[in-house]
């Protein structure tokens, strides 16, 4: 009987595509991943490090083995030069790296859990499944192919413009408020 309303995450989709895939990496961030153990995939991120090339960015890096961390005005841009985002987390929902992930042009490697499902649609714009070896492949193929990394990500990004685009996410909000204040929700250019 009570009402209620989910609204999708939104980012800042960059006007232009930033996706070079020139590193043959892949690309995780995620904030203090071995503080927050299994739950966030630190130990998909182990063992998965031993067999493809990945790089780990965010809060809690060099705990971790990563690289750094990135300050969020320069992920669009960092990220564009990976070939994948790589997602292990298993226990949270959508993340917002994922979502700016897409919108930076890369396809998003993950597991089949959680909203993860709703968004990647596994050869399209990404890969899922809910067997963690099963990604090994085709990770490998995105490092081996920079065009199929490419055609994969600008399909991402076609989805993250789509549902995750900060004027789709103030419109939801705006029209949500004005239905419960009574008032006319703002006009928004699209």
């Amino acid at each position: 009987p009570t009402p209620t309303t989910v609204i999708e995450h939104g980012v800042l989709i960059p006007p232009e595509n930033p996706f070079t895939g020139e590193l043959r990496r892949g690309i995780v961030v995620i904030n203090h991943i071995r503080r927050r153990g299994r739950r966030l995939g630190y130990d998909l991120w182990e063992q998965f490090r031993e067999s493809v090339p990945l790089d780990l960015y965010g809060m809690g890096w060099a705990e971790a083995g990563g690289v750094r961390e990135a300050r969020h005005t320069e992920l669009p841009a960092l990220m564009g030069r990976y070939r994948f985002f790589f997602n292990p987390i298993r226990y949270t929902s959508l993340g917002l790296a994922v979502c700016e992930a897409m919108a930076a042009g890369l396809p998003v490697v993950g597991l089949a859990t959680t909203e993860m499902t709703t968004v990647i649609a596994s050869g399209e714009n990404g890969f899922i499944d809910t067997e963690p070896e099963r990604l090994l492949e085709p990770m490998e193929a995105m490092l081996r192919d920079r065009g199929l990394a490419e055609e994969l990500g600008r399909k991402a990004r076609e989805t993250a413009i789509a549902r995750f685009s900060l004027e789709r996410f103030l419109d939801d909000w705006n029209h949500l408020l004005a239905g419960v204040t009574g008032r006319p929700a703002p006009l928004l250019s699209r």
